[in-house]
């Protein structure tokens, strides 16, 4: 009895967790930020079940992050592969939660009118994004930590990597941002309007009618394109790229906190190191390692 509760409650939580990758899906391209959605009253994305695949996402890649480990000289070290499988999604995990007041404070600064639980989604799908980018580049980390035995090159591929993967989840949050910012100010697609002039009978008189072209079809916008013909005002664009920087700074120092990630084979694994130095002190130290 107890095998059979336990078996429909793993398929139920199968469906959940498909049913979530598919939301993730329409988010990547685009489905759920079009203007037209974000009119309907702000971004209807499901926060729970996207943490829960940005979890699994996280977990991914920090399997294949953590395969330097594995290959290393000396002998696999499973304490530290279990480490950084464990810390890739805590890192994101912890950034959302330093990150996310400053958000809230800088959207209301840049005149949307997004409450507490829009812009926690708001957060949580971009960061979603960001780590199916990165998960996405898992296997060319796996690649490089079975086939290089050099520590700094890791590190410097992996910081790469982060950044790549942060550069689109950041700039899905902006672009978002932006098309909430012109929702909010445009009426919705069933608002009524004026409807659009009849256009004017150019055909000489007792002649055929005037040949009009069907419209084109425009193409649908994917999560990053940028609104034609809206551009962002310049306060708003100071608000949203200063909390960038801010985002960026507590990424990177929120790594170097958890660190170590890869385990560096010289010294012994532990889970964490103490406080020293800082993020870009390091990825400098490691650019003279390689090119030495």
């Amino acid at each position: 009895m107890q095998y059979k509760v336990a078996s429909s409650d793993a398929t139920e939580k199968g469906k959940h967790m498909r049913q979530w990758f598919k939301e993730l899906d329409v988010l990547l391209r685009g489905d759920s930020t079009r203007l037209e959605a974000l009119k309907q009253g702000g971004i209807a994305v499901p926060a729970r079940g996207l943490g829960a695949v940005a979890v699994v996402l996280g977990l991914a890649y920090g399997a294949c992050m953590g395969g330097f480990s594995l290959f290393r000289e000396g002998g696999p070290v499973w304490s530290q592969f279990l480490a950084t499988t464990l810390k890739v999604p805590l890192l994101f995990l912890l950034t959302l939660l330093v990150t996310f007041p400053s958000l809230y404070v800088f959207n209301a600064l840049a005149g949307s009118r997004l409450d507490l639980l829009s812009v926690l989604r708001l957060l949580v799908a971009a960061l979603a994004v960001n780590l199916t980018v990165l998960a996405s580049l898992g296997p060319i980390s796996a690649f490089f930590a079975a086939s290089t035995t050099s520590y700094s090159f890791m590190v410097l591929l992996n910081v790469v990597i982060f950044g790549v993967a942060g550069g689109f989840g950041v700039l899905f949050l902006l672009r978002t941002l932006h098309r909430l910012v012109v929702a909010h100010d445009e009426p919705a697609a069933g608002s009524q309007s004026a409807p659009p002039p009849a256009p004017a009978n150019l055909a000489p008189e007792g002649g055929p009618p005037p040949l009009i072209p069907p419209p084109r079809s425009k193409p649908a916008e994917s999560a990053i394109d940028p609104l034609e013909g809206r551009l962002m005002g310049r306060h708003e664009t100071l608000v949203f790229r200063c909390w960038m920087v801010v985002f960026a700074l507590v990424g990177s120092q929120m790594g170097w906190v958890l660190r170590p990630f890869l385990g560096n084979p010289a010294l012994e694994f532990t889970w964490f190191r103490g406080r020293g130095s800082s993020f870009f002190e390091s990825v400098l130290h490691h650019l003279g390692q390689l090119f030495q």
